[in-house]
């Protein structure tokens, strides 16, 4: 799906000048304990499936959305496993600058077959836990979250 209609509308009023942003990561595990992975269009990196939350939509109900419309699998979010702002803005190809406050969840796949499903990606696949494509650290973080048992990750408030 790309940019959202309603980012595209504050666009149109804010221009390229910085925007925070509600952000969903789902980090989808098969029965195999694969997790699925998308090469991203846009950069041509590999990445967990993430997305921007429609206005009213829920956090977990954008996670389950964003996993099918990218990549055709159908998923549960089982639980929340950080809550992160992102402490860089990403400036995008055509000079638009976001900075996400992501909330991540480990899904499990419940149907469907991973397939490109939008315009979004390049590829789409399962990868084992210890035969992954290069992610960038923040992936791996998630990932890592994901797989432990611990409370939901944040980070804490200082002084």
């Amino acid at each position: 799906m790309g940019t959202p209609d309603f980012i595209r509308d504050i666009r149109a009023d804010a221009g390229h000048q910085l925007l925070v942003l509600p952000g969903v990561t789902a980090v989808v595990f098969d029965d195999e304990g694969r997790v699925l992975l998308g090469r991203r269009a846009d950069n041509g990196e590999w990445a967990l499936v993430a997305g921007i939350p429609e206005p009213g939509e829920q956090p977990a109900a954008a996670a389950v959305r964003e996993v099918f419309e990218e990549t055709g699998v159908h998923c549960e979010a089982e639980r929340v496993v950080s809550v992160h702002a992102m402490r860089k803005p990403i400036t995008y190809p055509n000079g638009d600058v976001c900075q996400f406050m992501d909330i991540t969840f480990a899904c499990r796949a419940i149907g469907g077959q991973a397939h490109v499903h939008d315009e979004e990606s390049l590829e789409v696949g399962w990868f084992s836990v210890d035969a992954l494509p290069k992610l960038r650290d923040f992936a791996l973080f998630r990932l890592k979250q994901a797989l432990g048992d611990g409370p939901t990750w944040f980070e804490p408030a200082t002084g």
